[in-house]
């Protein structure tokens, strides 16, 4: 019995197997479409953190290394991805939150377990999102200013108050409707100016260095961390919560958006990943349009979308936080009305003040993916997934496949603990580098 029930109403709907339990929310469940659900997770995946992955994975990891881990980094994310969506509907309950699944399979520590880890998880990328969105802004300034009079952590904080202004604004993750497709559009903006002006920078420039940079102990620590950037940039760590939207059947449907999201979805990030480390080499930046040349206008556009694609982005990943207080305050009915809106003004307002003032003090954005990756993502998408497989379907599997499960298990654990080592060190040396409120 699951946390979950005690203190929510129950409804019942007809599932793929019978009947399903749904836990109450706050939040509109079961009314999307696999490919509203599949924008969804495309919108996460090609978001302005694309722009950071020629620096933040190819640089440390070289060509072999950098494509070899790109292309299975996204077959292992789909298959772990995949064991926690065919799990949705365990046991005639539908789980629409993470926390709520561990919690059924495991019990209530586990419950409280994962909500503090999934809780970490969103806000380190959220923090990412702000720093993101600030780095765009102050890009955008550098190009027709000089004088440094605004700074990063300025435009870190003007970032934050355009991301809790639009959360709220949009109550809940199904009514972002339109601006999935204003997402993807600005997407698109900011990739293609980022391609075109690559291939235009790489055509002209010198024989580029690709060598891995570093000292022997440092190249160690820096593939490590690049390993935490690559299930990072394929994992939302909220994958019932995104699953909880979509209509029956909900596993068929979120296996289609899955698909859709690991073939169609990675080309464009591919595409600006391969082609940004090939036009610079060893010297990219962890934010690609810094390292391109071009007219001020068209960079200034790609940098404006980067920055309102970061906002509709943050509020997808902020959506499980926002959907907890939410339901746990009773806030219901017309999203409009004054203590609807001023309970969204003073809790999500918060709740991005205080992601902004992190992001400001720290901002570090490789650093933030790294740590990410390490200490949640690895845990959430892979540890948890294989072993709650594992255990809720133990009986139908076999020796072998109970072994399979087994060694990911064992050996992601592994890779966790690597990783967060190596993100530490590097926030470490970082930390020594730059005071805080950094204007990096």
């Amino acid at each position: 019995m699951n946390t979950t029930e005690a203190v929510n109403r129950k409804v019942n709907v007809r599932g793929d197997d019978g009947d399903i339990e749904i836990p109450d929310t706050a939040h509109q469940i079961s009314s999307d479409s696999w490919f509203q659900v599949a924008f969804v997770l495309t919108t996460g995946i090609n978001s302005a953190y694309v722009l950071g992955y020629s620096g933040t994975v190819m640089v440390p990891l070289g060509w072999v290394g950098g494509v070899v881990g790109l292309l299975l980094a996204t077959a292992i994310s789909l298959y772990a991805n995949s064991l926690v969506a065919k799990l949705h509907e365990l046991g005639g309950k539908r789980h629409i939150r993470y926390r709520d699944l561990a919690g059924f399979v495991y019990g209530r520590k586990a419950y409280h377990l994962t909500w503090g880890l999934q809780y970490v998880n969103l806000f380190m990328i959220n923090c990412g999102f702000i720093i993101l969105a600030g780095s765009a802004l102050k890009a955008v300034y550098v190009l027709f200013r000089d004088d440094h009079t605004i700074k990063l952590p300025h435009c870190i904080a003007i970032a934050g108050l355009i991301c809790a202004v639009f959360a709220i604004g949009i109550p809940h993750l199904s009514a972002l409707g339109i601006w999935l497709a204003v997402s993807t559009i600005l997407s698109l903006i900011y990739i293609v100016v980022a391609i075109v002006l690559s291939v235009r920078d790489g055509v002209k420039a010198p024989a580029r260095d690709y060598e891995i940079q570093g000292t022997s102990l440092s190249k160690l620590f820096t593939i490590t961390g690049a390993a935490a950037n690559l299930v990072f940039a394929f994992n939302t760590g909220m994958l019932p919560e995104i699953q909880a939207t979509v209509r029956q059947p909900v596993v068929k449907n979120m296996m289609k958006a899955l698909y859709f999201q690991f073939t169609a979805g990675v080309l464009p990030m591919y595409t600006v990943t391969f082609i940004g480390y090939w036009a610079y080499g060893s010297s990219t930046s962890t934010y690609l349009l810094n390292s391109v040349n071009g007219p001020l206008w068209v960079k200034a556009l790609a940098n404006v979308s980067a920055i309102l694609q970061s906002v509709i982005s943050l509020h997808i990943f902020a959506s499980p936080t926002y959907e907890y207080m939410d339901t746990r305050f009773g806030i219901k009915g017309n999203p409009l009305a004054l203590k609807n809106l001023l309970f969204r003004i003073m809790a999500r307002g918060g709740y991005i003040a205080v992601s902004t003032l992190v992001s400001s003090l720290l901002p570090f954005l490789g650093d933030f993916m790294s740590l990410t990756g390490a200490v949640s993502t690895f845990p959430l998408t892979f540890i948890l997934a294989n072993h709650m497989y594992y255990k809720a379907k133990n009986s139908k599997l076999s020796p072998m496949q109970k072994l399979w499960h087994w060694l990911n298990v064992v050996f992601f654990s592994l890779m966790s603990v690597a990783a967060a080592i190596a993100a530490v060190r590097l926030i470490a040396l970082d930390s020594k580098n730059f005071h805080v409120f950094a204007d990096l």
